[in-house]
């Protein structure tokens, strides 16, 4: 259910492209490509929504933030949906809009329990031609959105996202950019599967749209990013490169209570594209639901106990 906390100017249509005043309001709610050159975008540079849910993550989110609002690409706007946070992450994106007034932030809430909700809710606020999905806890290059939309540019129109590898925070810069390499030969060699987290996923809004976007009612499990990035997949093709990249929070690496085990991802791997419907649906699906990994066991932070 929607309840409408503060509004001072109309919502969007979902998916359609919206005309910004000068000033935004904090609107909150219930509820082998060739090498890419970074410089200033131009006028013909793609639009980029920016979505991010969240849940109690104070401790991460302003510098997630920060790095958005240091992007040599301005978003066209950032949708923040909080998922009935109990700590200062709201508090902390009311502050962040306030300092960021040339930059479109709408607050939301959907305190129906699980990402999934907030992503599905977040959909509805998309306002241009592509959107970023992004994580509360990772930090983004300055050139970060610059690059995704030089990469959407410079390809054809059958590109229906492009792709962030994930680097190691405490990498240094040779094994970092080793590791990037490394991220986008595998995914050219296995072009028809997800190789990059929720973090970095940046779709073609049409497309997305026609997928059917983050939705429980498709996939209520953990794992929604390989779900959502299989049906995708049947719509065209997806893009990595060296130079899209991301610095996730190294807690990830504590995930192993809320995710695949090693069975399940190399038969992920190994199996066709064609079989991948059997895979999601017939095969992991059901394994998840009798683990008990709905998608709310996400919520299940391991690295916060002891």
């Amino acid at each position: 259910m929607l309840r409408i906390l503060h509004q001072d100017t109309p919502s969007p249509a979902p998916f359609a492209p919206e005309r910004q005043p000068s000033a935004f309001p904090v609107v909150e709610r219930q509820c082998a490509p060739g090498p890419v050159a970074v410089g200033q975008p131009t006028s013909d540079t793609p639009r980029i929504c920016v979505i991010i849910p969240f849940f109690n993550e104070e401790v991460f989110i302003e510098k997630t933030l920060a790095s958005l609002a240091a992007q040599t690409l301005p978003p066209a706007s950032i949708v923040l949906i909080d998922n009935g946070s109990t700590d200062r992450s709201a508090s902390i994106c009311r502050s962040f809009a306030e300092a960021n007034r040339e930059i479109p932030v709408k607050l939301l809430r959907d305190e129906r329990p699980g990402k999934i909700h907030a992503l599905e809710t977040g959909c509805r606020f998309i306002n241009a031609e592509f959107a970023a999905f992004c994580d509360a806890d990772t930090i983004y290059p300055k050139h970060y959105l610059e690059t995704a939309a030089r990469l959407f540019r410079r390809n054809p129109n059958d590109i229906v996202a492009v792709m962030a590898l994930g680097v190691d925070g405490d990498s240094g810069y040779f094994r970092a950019a080793a590791a990037r390499l490394k991220g986008s030969v595998a995914a050219s060699l296995l072009s028809k599967q997800c190789h990059a987290g929720g973090f970095g996923q940046v779709f073609r809004t049409s497309s997305l749209l026609k997928a059917g976007g983050y939705s429980a009612a498709h996939w209520p499990y953990v794992l929604e990013d390989h779900e959502l990035m299989h049906r995708m997949l049947k719509l065209g093709r997806s893009l990595y490169h060296p130079k899209l990249w991301c610095r996730p929070s190294p807690r990830r690496t504590n995930r192993s209570n809320a995710s695949w085990n090693i069975v399940e991802r190399i038969l992920y791997h190994c199996t066709p594209f064609r079989w991948k419907d059997w895979y999601f649906y017939r095969f992991l699906g059901p394994r998840f639901a009798r683990r008990g990994l709905q998608n709310l066991a996400l919520r299940n932070r391991s690295w916060e106990v002891g």
